[in-house]
Order: structure tokens, then C-alpha cells, then sequence
């Protein structure tokens, strides 16, 4: 499956989209996946210069600094959803568009260093809530506006198979010429 999920589709792919990404975590405890992204872009990125990193894998797709400011974006919502459904009554989450952000915030013109430092620094933030999460408080549901209903576990599954398409992507787009 390819896991393109443009928001004119969203909700029709949404259960496709769900396995796929959650399939790629497999037996993986999901926090030890989520703590590895920041390192892993580190290294995978730390001689990289500004003409590979802003070049496209292909016409019409994201740059790997385009990848990286999606990253420190969608960290900044999966926090936000996360303490949603911990602390509210099954909160609606609401569905965003994905390429509409890289579109309004510049994804294309990103420093690198500042949206690793964010990126970083929410995510050991997210991290250490998400760790401190119990049993009762990781079955708490939300409804995600496309996918439907989502716990707080489920979730958290869901963000790091997100990362690990990401991650993914990323290669894909270094190993072009």
C-alpha cells in the first residue's frame, strides 16, 4: 500500500490507512519507536546539504526538509490529540491537510536546526506525558473525524507508524540521484 493520504480521501482510505501504518510497528512497544526519531534524523541527515535536502524525490512530492517540517507539525498534533483524549469526554480530533500545511507554513523553506531543535524538544515533551499514561487513561477513545474512533493506545501506535513512513520516505528520496 502506498501511504499517500491526501485529504480529499482521507475518510474513504481510512481504515486501509490505519492498518498499514499500524502493521508497520508490529510487536514494537510504540514509545521505543517514537523515541527514536529525533537520533535517527541526526544521523540520517547530518551531512546533508541545503541543495539535497530541498531537492523533491520526485515532481510534485515533499523534499526531506519538507519530510522533517511535516514531522515537527505533526508532533505538535499528536500531542494536542493525545491530551485531548486523556482529558476530555471523547473529544472530536479533527482531520488536517496535510499538503495545506506544507503549502501556508513554508515547508520548502525550513531551517533544518530550528525545526530539528522543535521537533526534538516537543517530542521528548510528548515522551515523557506519554510514558507517565496508565492503563485506564491510554483506553480513553476520541473520534478522529476520518478514522473515527481512536484510544489514546491506539493512537500512540498510530504516531509511531507514522514515523516509520516518514523514515521510510526519507530513504526513498536520498537514494534518488
Amino acid at each position: 500500500m502506498t501511504f499517500s493520504n491526501p485529504a480529499g480521501a482521507a475518510t474513504a482510505n481510512a481504515h486501509a490507512y490505519r492498518e498499514a501504518v499500524i502493521a508497520l510497528i508490529g510487536q514494537r512497544d510504540p514509545l521505543d519507536v517514537l523515541s527514536e526519531l529525533p537520533e535517527w534524523l541526526r544521523q540520517k541527515l547530518r551531512n546533508l546539504d541545503d541543495a539535497r535536502l530541498r531537492k523533491p524525490g520526485a515532481p510534485g512530492k515533499w523534499s526531506v526538509i519538507e519530510v522533517v517540517a511535516h514531522l515537527n507539525d505533526a508532533e505538535l498534533v499528536h500531542g494536542y490529540r493525545t491530551r485531548m483524549i486523556v482529558a476530555e469526554r471523547e473529544p472530536p480530533l479533527p482531520g488536517y491537510d496535510q499538503d495545506g500545511w506544507a503549502l501556508a507554513f513554508g515547508y520548502a523553506s525550513a531551517h533544518l536546526a530550528t525545526t530539528l531543535a522543535m521537533l526534538t524538544a516537543m517530542r521528548a515533551a510528548n515522551l515523557r506525558l506519554w510514558h507517565a499514561f496508565t492503563p485506564a487513561q491510554l483506553a480513553r477513545v476520541g473520534h478522529h473525524s476520518e478514522r473515527g474512533p481512536e484510544s489514546a493506545g491506539l493512537y500512540l501506535r498510530l504516531a509511531a507508524g507514522h514515523d516509520l513512513v516518514h523514515r521510510r520516505q526519507i530513504d526513498r528520496i536520498l537514494s534518488t540521484a
